[in-house]
């Protein structure tokens, strides 16, 4: 069965194998909302698990991962064409000053796997640019990432700004990074704190009382 093959080859991190069965599932007729949720989703979702447990490491989750967008490729028109909504938009940025993407890359593929919608306005991203997304967006989540500790204080000027662009209150944020922790999270009013890739997918359906 296609199906269970796609979820295999997603677990396992081969993404011509995870392309090649979505094919073959849509060619046997399967709907593109079907693969998405018994496949994609759940395989995603057994190496967040695996990761949790120390069973998998953050290159294996990158492998799965770019495995699932692999098959996304052709989901993703199906998808929209049908009309089929995802559970909630997530705008993600590593903030001003700083040009790491490999934890914010990883976290919006993780996001990606367990059903929301992806804005990704990249790396160094300026407050303004943060509020401008809010207005044109309108995203469920703000995720910001900092991996310096001199640019955790991007974080806070972000915040502070869509307080003053009176949008803060539309939105849930996350603050994620290696300096960052659920202290910091607190102390500049953040609605979540995650530690990893995985919690950050977790931690972003708690927010929105997704089960």
């Amino acid at each position: 069965m296609s199906l269970e093959a796609i979820y295999a080859a997603v677990l396992d991190g081969n993404a011509p194998a995870a392309k090649a069965q979505t094919q073959i599932a849509l060619d046997a007729g399967e709907s593109a909302e079907s693969i998405l949720n018994t496949a994609c989703i759940p395989a995603m979702s057994e190496v967040g698990s695996l990761f949790e447990m120390g069973e998998k490491f953050v290159p294996e989750m990158l492998i799965s991962a770019r495995a699932m967008n692999a098959s996304m490729e052709l989901l993703k028109p199906l998808l929209a064409a049908a009309g089929v909504e995802q559970i909630g938009t997530v705008v993600v940025g590593t903030v001003a000053g700083d040009l790491h993407d490999i934890g914010k890359n990883l976290v919006a593929m993780m996001m990606e796997g367990a059903g929301f919608k992806i804005i990704d306005l990249g790396t160094d991203v300026p407050p303004a640019q943060f509020v401008d997304s809010m207005k044109t967006d309108k995203p469920d989540i703000i995720a910001m990432s900092a991996l310096l500790t001199t640019t955790t204080k991007s974080i806070s000027s972000t915040i502070q700004a869509l307080e003053e662009a009176g949008v803060r209150g539309e939105v849930k944020i996350m603050v994620g990074g290696a300096p960052v922790t659920q202290d910091f999270a607190d102390h500049v009013g953040a609605d979540g704190f995650a530690p990893d890739a995985s919690s950050a997918a977790r931690r972003a359906k708690e927010l929105l009382a997704i089960a």
